[in-house]
């Protein structure tokens, strides 16, 4: 016999958030930030950004997080890549643009975050990155 309609709804899956992250190239390195000791995830690694909130554009989230993480506007170009990485009791849908800093990087401040640098791709395996930005960066790199 088979489910009553208007029966028990299935469990729910878990929850999901969307981040959106700044790529930022500058003479072939790429600015990445670390997570501060306190937040989940600890002292890794991540292209820079944050999560949406809820009503918010992607464009608008990411010049709101990278003015409060780096203390810098940000020109939001193009999408470049997403992943959809699970984690233990949620999912992150993780959505890269590639962006440029319209005022230069004379201005970058660790604000938010515990530090950031400009990293060429093929030191990226010398960082610990979350596996969300890893497996972006694997995508954008073809790394299988």
């Amino acid at each position: 016999m088979g489910a009553a309609a208007g029966g028990p709804a299935p469990p729910p899956g878990p929850r999901t958030i969307r981040v959106v992250a700044a790529v930022v190239e500058r003479d072939g390195k790429y600015l990445i930030t670390q997570r501060r000791a306190s937040a989940v995830l600890p002292m890794m690694w991540e292209f820079p950004g944050g999560k949406v909130e809820d009503g918010e554009s992607d464009q608008h989230a990411l010049k709101r997080e990278m003015t409060h993480r780096l203390g810098v506007d940000v020109d939001v170009g193009k999408l470049i890549s997403f992943v959809s990485h699970p984690y233990e009791h949620y999912v992150v849908d993780l959505f890269l643009y590639e962006c440029a800093l319209p005022g230069g990087e004379g201005a970058l401040a660790a604000l938010a975050v515990n530090a950031f640098k400009w990293v060429a791709s093929t030191d990226f395996d010398l960082y610990p990155f979350t596996p969300a930005d890893e497996a972006s960066m694997n995508k954008l790199l073809g790394v299988t």
